[in-house]
């Protein structure tokens, strides 16, 4: 049996990258996948892909800043699939032009709103049908940004930061409900997207990644790991997915 057998999540950013690895990931173990994607191709795809495997999942159009489109993704859990078990958080990305000082101010706002306002309206909508469940988890994607300082990223860092405090909030909030909320911290993960960025931006460290760096299935097996029940009394904290990085 699976580690998520006869779960129902919802990943957001799941057409591509560490979403993507997470989609195909839960689905493998046993998990009916929700992906929540505004990529309508990369989204659909990654859905048929788990569908060919023979899995479960569905493709829905989500902009996590858009309320209408957050409640639609929890709703079409639960009107394909019945219930909500796990939401992942994992839509997100960086910006250039980032620096407080010579960076654009409309790239701060930009990156607060997809970054943490996404994860904490995701989270707005998830949590009422978490609650009717009976419990559930919340996997949020922070980054090790938000744990210690990495020059010119300062929005990155800063939206990181605050979902760092988002998820510690929201556990003690909903620990009653029988709702865990935990959150991931990559360091720079190897992503198509990533993989084309130098090791300044945002997850970057050269050799601090004393690992080496990242690639999303190993991003997608720590949230695996928050989300089953083998994390059943983890609650608030983040995982460093960091190769090292933070203990430098």
């Amino acid at each position: 049996m699976g580690q998520l057998e006869g779960k129902v999540v919802l990943i957001t950013g799941g057409g591509n990258g560490i979403g993507r690895a997470a989609v195909e990931l839960f689905a493998s173990e046993g998990a009916k996948v929700v992906v929540g994607e505004v990529q309508e191709e990369a989204g659909a795809a990654a859905a048929k892909a788990v569908v060919d495997a023979g899995g479960k999942a569905i493709f829905v159009r989500t902009d996590v800043t858009v309320p209408e489109n957050a409640e639609a993704a929890v709703a079409a859990a639960i009107s394909n699939f019945g219930k909500l078990d796990v939401l992942y958080n994992n839509a997100g990305r960086s910006f250039e032009n980032d620096a407080t000082v010579d960076g654009d101010i409309d790239v701060f706002w930009k990156t607060i709103q997809l970054n943490l306002f996404g994860t904490w309206l995701m989270s707005r909508f998830a949590i009422p049908r978490l609650i009717e469940n009976g419990g559930g988890a919340i996997v949020n994607t922070a980054s090790i940004a938000g744990l210690v300082g990495l020059r010119k990223i300062d929005a990155y860092s800063a939206s990181k930061g605050g979902i760092i405090a988002l998820t510690r909030s929201l556990a003690l909030q909903y620990a009653e409900h029988r709702i865990r909320v935990n959150a991931v911290a990559p360091t720079k993960t190897l992503t198509p997207r990533a993989a084309k960025l130098d090791d300044e931006r945002p997850t970057g460290g050269g050799d601090r990644n004393h690992l080496g760096h990242a690639m999303p299935i190993d991003i997608a097996r720590g949230a695996l790991f928050l989300a089953s029940e083998n994390a059943s009394r983890i609650t608030g904290h983040t995982l460093p997915v960091d190769s090292g990085f933070t203990s430098t």
